[in-house]
């Protein structure tokens, strides 16, 4: 046995890349469910059986070294393999079983994927499913999900992606606002409006709005905002403040009860298609096969 395989490596692992991950002993404890004292003995322990320091420790900060940033890529690929190798265990019975990490943005996530679980608990008892509903990019590998639901043109080829349905982005506003404002008749209109803008996460900035045969996407001057949940966007709409894009799809309700009202409706823009995406590398476990299904089937039913 080596030296390594004796310093208890797999717990001294995951102590590792959490720390690496929160830059703190303490944030790293509380969600290995330790003490920040256990969490430094066993990064220690770690650098003690490789030989090398993996962070530079001061008493007001934790900085990982050279060396500490390599094995962290290599610790994220051998703990994705391990757990890719857990989940084919506890999936080779005919019965599916064990759990499936899955990534929604806040529209398909709240308006398509979590009205759909019920059923699909129904149908797979077993399956224990984990569902982050954010619009952040992820890493398959690092962040340790099985499948992902995303908008918009896929360049990665080391993905696989299933087509869940075309969505349109239409420009809505309440029926007290356009009882106060003139409904704008084409773009250019927009600005004598108070729009509402979504900041896109990975830029910080609120995305532009996209129309029919205009090249260029135009970027209000959004004086609301929301980040994170693209839902809000059409919460703020509801309450009256101003004209938002969105997807049809989270405005329909809204628009069959005649609390927002499209308008614009002749310069749409193109539909975008909604993925359900997963690694080429890794083959999916029974259970994570059994999610990747019924979210297809449910969208094909569903339109």
């Amino acid at each position: 046995m080596t030296r390594l395989a004796s310093a208890g490596t797999l717990p001294n692992l995951e102590a590792f890349c959490r720390t690496f991950e929160n830059g703190s002993f303490t944030k790293a404890a509380r969600m290995l469910e330790v003490t920040p004292q256990a969490t430094s003995r066993s990064v220690a322990r770690l650098e003690g059986a490789l030989g090398v320091t993996l962070f530079r420790r001061t008493t007001r900060s934790l900085t990982p070294t050279d060396a500490g940033r390599r094995y962290y890529d290599l610790c994220v690929q051998a703990l994705a393999l391990l757990a890719t190798g857990q989940r084919a265990l506890a999936s080779r019975g005919e019965t599916p079983e064990g759990r499936v990490r899955i990534s929604a943005p806040t529209s398909y996530g709240h308006l398509r994927l979590l009205p759909s679980l019920g059923t699909f608990r129904n149908r797979y008892p077993k399956v224990d499913v984990e569902v982050e509903i954010s619009n952040r990019r992820i890493d398959f590998t690092r962040d340790g999900f099985d499948l992902a639901v995303r908008v918009g043109a896929i360049e990665d080829k080391t993905l696989v992606a299933r087509k869940l349905g075309d969505f349109a982005l239409g420009v809505y506003g309440s029926s007290a606002y356009l009882a106060k404002h003139k409904p704008p008749r084409t773009p250019a209109d927009l600005a004598e409006h108070a729009c509402i803008g979504f900041v896109l996460p990975s830029t910080g900035r609120v995305m532009p709005w996209q129309f029919a045969g205009q090249p260029r996407g135009f970027v209000p001057d959004a004086r609301y905002r929301c980040s994170e949940d693209v839902l809000g966007v059409v919460g703020l709409a509801r309450a009256g403040v101003g004209l938002a894009q969105v997807y049809d799809m989270a405005a329909a309700e809204d628009v069959a009860r005649g609390t927002l009202v499209e308008v614009l409706a002749g310069f749409r823009s193109a539909r975008r298609p909604f993925w359900l995406l997963y690694p080429k590398t890794v083959k999916p476990s029974r259970a994570t096969r059994a999610m990747l299904d019924f979210i297809v089937a449910q969208a094909h039913a569903t339109g």
